[in-house]
């Protein structure tokens, strides 16, 4: 393999090495959202309560039914003063035996149904269904939640990235002024005051640029903790699908509708309401403490002891025996208790109803605020666009007066001053403008889609 060849295939295996190095792949606002609902810490932490709402769902079911328990005890006796036969009763049968050492075995099976409680076993039911409801709403509002907060960093990554071209441009401008600065001075044509000016505004827009990729770097940091993204993998996120003015300046969503859409779709408007629900069933469950309760039991039971002069077999035979009983308690007098938990359920169910008010009125108050923002910024990215113009035309022609030295210092970066500020008012409200409108379609029922 000849020289030239030898640099070729090393320069493609260089090539092919770096490209594979890297992860071109973006990640589109869904992709992000998707992922954060599978691998998002919280609402796996959500999902289990879920779960352990289903256990306890099952537990309070099978408190409907009887209970089953088989017992057994085996234990040995010791009388080491004993010096001649005694009588020992065991399981109400006397034995007489003169050992020191008796071993005892005693077996039982029993059974016991609560039959009725005033009714409380079967609303705890309902209340736990009520509850696990509550909690399958909770995670879907974090789920919102997370999806919200996704929207606003992704709109701000792009902002700040946007944002980052502009500083980037004006630094490339900056640094050409400088260099010709370098020259008028070398001419005579401005002071060294001028020309420090000049470097000053150079190494400012170089301090912009590296302020602006921090809070790229930040917004994505928050960005990947969302997501659960803890290694070092390649992490960059896509662009909007257009820009245009038109999607900018799009119709916004009515307050009313979107409030109306809301108060019947937002999870946490449900769960208010389930709440006040729940809290209605707690007091039918405090008031079942006045009611009387019945329970039936039954059971088996045998035994055998050492010392007696039958055989084991023999003892358990005789001694078998079987029961049942039915217990009714009624409640006289418990120290108010009754009372005071059935009071404490009517308060508990008022502040339930005042919650439920709380959360209408928040809901109202962030669509009020949403529709504002994108209303706003609409407006203020209609006249940035006329500023942006002014100001984009102006500083161009202070720059090319400037280098023909017939603009000063001072002047010159008025209108740098003035064309950043435009630009950034630009590129804020229309960000600004796209991400409320989304949240507002989010509140109404629609997915989130840049």
């Amino acid at each position: 393999m000849n020289h030239k060849n030898y640099l070729a295939c090393a320069a493609l295996l260089f090539c092919t090495l770096q490209a594979a190095g890297q992860d071109s792949t973006k990640w589109s606002l869904q992709t992000c959202i998707d992922y954060a609902m599978e691998h998002n810490i919280q609402l796996k932490q959500n999902r289990v309560a879920e779960e352990q709402g289903a256990a306890d769902l099952a537990q309070k079911k099978a408190e409907l039914f009887p209970s089953l328990s088989l017992s057994t005890t085996q234990s040995i006796d010791y009388r080491p003063l004993q010096k001649s036969a005694s009588n020992i009763v065991t399981n109400g049968i006397a034995n007489s035996s003169s050992n020191k050492f008796t071993q005892n075995g005693n077996y039982g099976l029993n059974a016991s149904w609560t039959i009725w409680d005033g009714g409380a076993n079967r609303k705890n039911v309902k209340a736990q269904k009520l509850q696990n409801q509550i909690s399958a709403l909770t995670t879907q509002t974090t789920a919102n939640s997370i999806q919200e907060q996704i929207a606003q960093l992704y709109v701000q990554i792009l902002y700040s990235k946007d944002a980052l071209n502009v500083n980037k441009a004006m630094a490339e401008t900056a640094e050409s002024q400088y260099e010709r600065g370098k020259e008028m001075f070398e001419q005579g044509q401005i002071s060294k005051a001028d020309l420090t000016q000049l470097e000053a505004q150079a190494s400012s827009a170089q301090y912009d640029c590296v302020a602006t990729q921090t809070q790229i770097a930040n917004y994505t940091r928050q960005l990947k903790e969302l997501l659960e993204i803890t290694d070092s993998r390649p992490f960059d996120i896509a662009g909007l699908q257009t820009t245009s003015d038109d999607v900018t300046i799009q119709a916004i969503p009515n307050v009313q509708e979107v409030y109306q859409a809301a108060l019947n779709s937002r999870p946490e408007i449900k769960s208010s309401r389930l709440n006040v629900d729940a809290a209605e069933l707690d007091i039918d469950i405090a008031k079942a403490g006045y009611y009387p309760s019945i329970s039936l039991s039954a059971g088996i039971g045998d035994s055998h002891y050492s010392g007696s002069r039958e055989s084991a077999g023999e003892q358990m035979r005789q001694n078998f025996n079987a029961s049942a009983g039915v217990t009714l308690s009624i409640p006289l007098f418990d120290n108010k208790r009754n009372k005071t938990n059935v009071k404490k359920a009517k308060l508990d169910k008022m502040d339930s109803e005042l919650q439920l008010l709380d959360q209408q009125k928040q809901l109202y108050s962030t669509i009020e605020e949403y529709w504002l923002n994108a209303y706003n910024n609409q407006q203020q990215y209609v006249a940035a666009l006329t500023q942006l113009k002014s100001a984009q035309s102006s500083y161009e022609l202070l720059d090319e007066q400037f280098k023909n030295g017939l603009k000063n210092i001072v002047e010159l970066m008025n209108g740098r001053d003035e064309l950043m500020s435009a630009q950034q008012n630009k590129l804020q409200s229309q960000y600004n403008a796209l991400l409320h409108i989304q949240l507002l379609k989010f509140y109404k029922g629609e997915s989130i889609n840049l």
